[in-house]
């Protein structure tokens, strides 16, 4: 399409012929692997992303009567816009129809909504409050969870997640285990006929976003991280993090005789035991398996309690002797045994890439031992997913399994990806981070269960302008590195959401209007049961979103 076409076409739609605002300059740059065109006005500021996989905007005269898709796909039989040279609006622009459409609101441009009607069925489950099982094992206010799951039930929701916390269950003494009111809980969602999603839970709640409950790890652990805090991860101050065990005692027999592998083998091959009769009559759809902080598979590179911020690019985690004695190994194999320590030039939490040497465009991080560190430290995390779904297959023969990865999209436009990169992704713009650890999961059935799926680029755009950030893009590599290897990829969203816009952007997340081999989400699960969402007029909107999840007709 002409810039000059899309730029009066784009002029009319924000502000009337008569403005005198300055002109909208167009000028296309590349982004890392993508190609983008920034438009800017003296009032607005957009990134509309062209890319083959998102309708992005739409923009008609009598010179350009297409949407705009990516590589200039021309789909004019979708949901145009504008007609053909209407002389009721100037350049052929139809008033009726842009009054029809609203398609600006306060300066953003919205497109009529897509019918989901017919589509796939894709699953909808809610997580539960995190506090739903207090720390002696109690069921915490059944009456009102039972009321809560009716409702939920009564609007066709599948099911619900919840999280088997360590810190709970194996709490005082090891191999001691206390299921009870996971028990109660579980009769009462299979009476109502839901669904479980079961999260193995092997790090701390408390201290991240959105979490309103404390549970710590087992005290028995906690006993034994004060004699050897190196059973955490560290940073290069030495602070240690309590949220998780570090990957590197994996194999280390530290924990009372056992090692961290056989200690999480024991946990879920009890719960598998305690749980039979769930699993037997499938109340138990999927066991999604904890592997890091949050229960996701990376380092814990961005710690609020260590005063990380966003869009901070975090830190690397890789400090406790466990971890740093197999870097030394490694660097000896190499036959560089000087790196055989972790980046001093890496900034701190708070730090943005252009203020490191490390991860500034041209940097450390894809010199000769930087690419050395990147590739053992990513390496690490690929090795620990790998060693647990191994024993959680074992575990749970025969049951589906999940692993979740966090959707980290700030920096996401630089050429380093530093955020990605403390946290274990090794995704660069010059290399896919995404697809040695698809393939991990496709060599155990498991499924990738993705966050973020709900956030905008455009949103991120001009809420943290400086953080580069693009979750569509990064949803858009995640998702399809997973398909490449053809494994299930569920989803879920990162923070709260009650509005249309964003369940929108979800829905066209999980059913992707042009993906030739019409894939699409295995299922979606809801953060989170919360009084907000059972206020009527959030509750009514959620209830529209389900619908058009599982196919079906709606109406506003």
């Amino acid at each position: 399409m002409p810039e000059m076409a899309l730029q009066q076409s784009f002029n009319l739609m924000i502000r009337p012929p008569s403005s005198s605002s300055s002109s909208t300059m167009a000028s296309q740059v590349v982004v890392g692997r993508r190609q983008s065109l920034f438009l800017a006005s003296s009032k607005f500021d957009f990134r509309l992303p062209y890319s083959v996989r998102k309708l992005k905007c739409v923009f008609a005269n009598s010179a350009t009567r297409a949407l705009v898709r990516d590589a200039g796909e021309s789909v004019e039989d979708h949901h145009p816009i504008a007609g053909d040279n209407d002389s009721s609006s100037p350049d052929g622009i139809s008033s009726t129809n842009i009054n029809d459409y609203n398609q600006v609101v306060d300066g953003e441009l919205r497109l009529p909504e897509r019918d989901f009607t017919g589509t796939a069925y894709v699953p909808i489950y809610v997580m539960l409050p995190l506090g739903v099982i207090n720390m002696e094992c109690e069921l915490v206010n059944p009456d009102d969870l039972i009321n809560h799951l009716k409702i939920l039930k009564s609007i066709k929701v599948d099911g619900v997640m919840v999280d088997c916390w360590w810190g709970i269950v194996e709490a005082h003494v090891p191999q001691q285990y206390n299921w009870n009111g996971y028990k109660r809980l579980f009769q009462i969602v299979r009476d109502l006929d839901l669904k479980l999603q079961v999260v193995m839970s092997f790090h701390e709640c408390g201290g991240n976003v959105g979490d309103d409950v404390h549970i710590p790890l087992p005290q028995w652990v906690t006993e034994i991280g004060c004699g050897n805090p190196d059973i955490f991860f560290t940073d290069r101050d030495g602070r240690r993090n309590h949220e998780c065990l570090t990957w590197g005692i994996d194999k280390e027999r530290v924990l009372r005789g056992r090692t961290a592998l056989e200690v999480y083998f024991d946990y879920m091959r009890s719960f598998r035991v305690e749980f039979d009769e769930f699993f037997e009559d499938g109340a138990i759809s999927d066991i999604e398996i904890g592997l890091g902080p949050c229960g996701e598979l990376r380092y814990p590179s961005y710690p609020a309690k260590h005063g990380w911020k966003y869009p901070g690019i975090g830190a690397f985690q890789c400090h406790d002797k466990y971890l740093m004695k197999s870097l030394k190994k490694a660097a000896e194999v190499r036959g560089h045994t000087f790196w055989g320590k972790g980046p001093d030039n890496a900034g701190s939490y708070n730090s943005r890439p252009h203020e490191t040497r490390f991860f500034c465009d041209g940097g450390d991080y894809d010199g000769y031992y930087g690419r050395f560190f990147l590739n053992w430290y990513s390496q690490i995390l690929v090795d620990h997913g790998d060693r647990v779904l191994s024993l959680a297959n074992l575990a749970f023969e025969g049951t589906a399994i999940a692993a979740k990865l966090s959707g980290i999209h700030w920096w996401y436009k630089t050429a380093s990806h530093a955020a990605e990169l403390t946290a274990g992704f090794y995704n660069p713009c010059n290399r896919d981070g995404y697809a040695p650890i698809a393939s991990m999961l496709k060599k155990h059935d498991t499924t990738l269960n993705f966050t973020c799926v709900e956030l905008r680029t455009l949103d991120q755009h001009e809420d943290f302008p400086e953080a580069l950030a693009d979750p569509e893009g990064l949803v858009w590599q995640v998702l399809n590195a997973a398909w490449d290897v053809s494994i299930a990829v569920a989803s879920e969203n990162a923070l709260p959401c009650y509005d249309r816009e964003g369940y929108n952007k979800i829905l066209e997340n999980a059913k992707p209007l042009s993906n030739p081999d019409g894939r699409h989400l295995s299922a979606f699960t809801y953060l989170r049961l919360s009084p907000v969402l059972m206020e009527k007029h959030n509750f009514v909107e959620f209830e529209r979103f389900v619908k058009r999840m599982h196919g079906e007709p709606v109406s506003d």
